[in-house]
């Protein structure tokens, strides 16, 4: 089973160039996970179902901003918008603007047989770190703590835009970037305790060392250097860490700022 996660920065361009159409066409993922849509369902210009896949969209409040989509070749079981009811009055998702992230659609969970799929579009910090708070006292442990009662279940593979840097080997110039957005000692911990509850992340059981990068600044010709940063992630239950056969990054999928990722699940 080939599970693809791609922040694709608004499904409406990548449809319109035929980028999504020759990557689906080329890759054939099983289940295909989106982030930063931009759009609402039927806005994007390509019939999914005609690629035999069902959609499941999660739609930001504020027109064109945010949101997130899987397509899936094989029915959920269930699929869920956002939190649970419990943890959504745990925590807090207003930041200190008035924005409130729960209306931003930025996760979707989709139940199947062996485990739960979990896309999530984390919130950016922003370049004044005005988001910070939000993401390190609120929103990190609330999604934690969703794939943690997810897990309760059955096994989870999460995966998406986690907007996070989670070591000096994930992104090429650690030192100037230190305590920037996405680089922060509060967004580097929230991650760390994904590992710390067990969540794999899958691309480190393949691959070592720098050089592994998922998003390229538009300035200085930085993609073509691979001056990026690894802020894409696929992350599994310790459950099924024997099942992952493969972990790749594709930085030859062009029509984003970001690339997709994926995992090969053994059936």
């Amino acid at each position: 089973m080939k599970i693809y996660s791609w922040n694709v920065n608004g499904i409406r361009s990548v449809t319109k160039k035929g980028t999504l159409q020759s990557f689906i066409k080329t890759h054939r993922p099983d289940i295909l996970c989106l982030q930063e849509t931009k759009a609402e369902r039927g806005q994007a210009d390509i019939d999914l179902n005609g690629h035999g896949y069902q959609e499941y969209w999660n739609s930001a409040v504020k027109k064109g901003y945010s949101g997130t989509a899987v397509f899936t070749r094989s029915e959920p079981l269930s699929v869920m918008n956002g939190f649970s009811a419990d943890i959504a009055h745990q925590y807090k998702f207003t930041d200190r603007e008035g924005r409130d992230s729960l209306e931003e659609g930025r996760v979707i969970s989709a139940e199947y047989s062996r485990f739960y799929i979990v896309t999530v579009y984390t919130p950016n910090a922003k370049d004044d770190l005005s988001r910070l708070d939000l993401r390190h006292k609120h929103w990190d442990p609330a999604f934690l703590a969703h794939c943690k009662q997810l897990e309760k279940k059955k096994p989870v593979v999460f995966c998406g835009d986690l907007n996070v840097a989670h070591t000096e080997l994930d992104l090429a110039n650690p030192g100037p970037n230190r305590g920037k957005k996405g680089f922060t000692d509060e967004e580097r911990e929230g991650f760390q305790h994904f590992i710390d509850a067990g969540f794999v992340d899958t691309l480190r059981l393949f691959k070592d060392g720098k050089g592994h990068y998922t998003w390229w600044s538009h300035f200085a010709n930085s993609r073509a250097r691979n001056v990026g940063w690894r802020i894409d992630y696929v992350l599994v239950s310790q459950a099924l860490r024997k099942a992952v056969k493969a972990a790749e990054i594709h930085a030859d999928i062009m029509g984003s700022d970001h690339c997709p990722v994926s995992i090969t699940l053994d059936d």
